[in-house]
């Protein structure tokens, strides 16, 4: 299951790496350290969070182009012999996709995975960002 630095998961939320802190300190958000002393969050407890927060989001959405990427947490995927529901939560935002269940078994979706949703029109296509290399 991959894990989120304090920055990743401000950013998936859309608040700072203090609030991210302060709930993880609250016991919120529950976080485990690295050897080093870092915390790292589990995603799945993450996706969990990010779900119970987002029943009330704390501002109103902003109006968008037809072309988004909403980058977030998969919190949720069902699965049938042809086709997965695949549910990501972004921020305050829930983007529901429909695809092949092939393509869903292919990029390893499930609660707590890092996906990319790109919208266009009634489409929606998840991605699966590719990790950064360090240098």
């Amino acid at each position: 299951m991959p894990t989120f630095t304090v920055g990743e998961a401000a950013e998936l939320l859309a608040v700072s790496p203090d609030t991210v802190r302060r709930w993880m300190d609250a016991g919120q958000i529950p976080a485990a350290r690295t050897a080093g002393g870092r915390r790292r969050v589990d995603g799945a407890a993450l996706a969990r969070f990010a779900v119970e927060r987002a029943v009330n989001p704390s501002s109103p959405p902003v109006a968008e182009s037809a072309r988004n990427h909403f980058r977030g947490l998969v919190t949720k995927v069902t699965k049938d012999k042809v086709m997965a529901q695949v549910e990501i939560q972004a921020g305050p935002y829930r983007v529901v996709s429909l695809m092949s269940r092939e393509a869903a078994d292919e990029l390893k979706l499930a609660p707590g995975v890092l996906a990319v949703a790109s919208v266009k029109s009634t489409n929606v296509v998840v991605e699966v960002p590719q990790p950064e290399e360090s240098p």
